[in-house]
């Protein structure tokens, strides 16, 4: 299904957009372009999100490796021999 819009873009924007589409497929292009922008957004968006997650439970994380590390430790050179 497909919907009319009107839209207005600077002319610089339209040149821009000729170069690369072939004619009279400038909707084709668009669709794809817009696509593709959001795509990359989401992902910059969940990276963000894990960024601040991995940050928030840093602390966490380090405590849980230092209560570990003697035991880890232990079993490593009990293998080792």
């Amino acid at each position: 299904m497909h919907r009319r819009l009107n839209i207005t873009l600077p002319e610089d924007t339209i040149r821009l957009i000729d170069t690369v589409a072939e004619k009279g497929d400038r909707s084709s292009f668009i669709n794809e372009a817009v696509q593709y922008y959001i795509k990359q957004k989401a992902l910059t968006n969940l990276r963000e999100q894990l960024k601040e997650g991995s940050i928030q439970r840093a602390q966490r994380d380090l405590g849980l490796a230092e209560e570990w590390y003697d035991l880890e430790e232990e079993a490593w050179q009990k293998n080792q021999q």
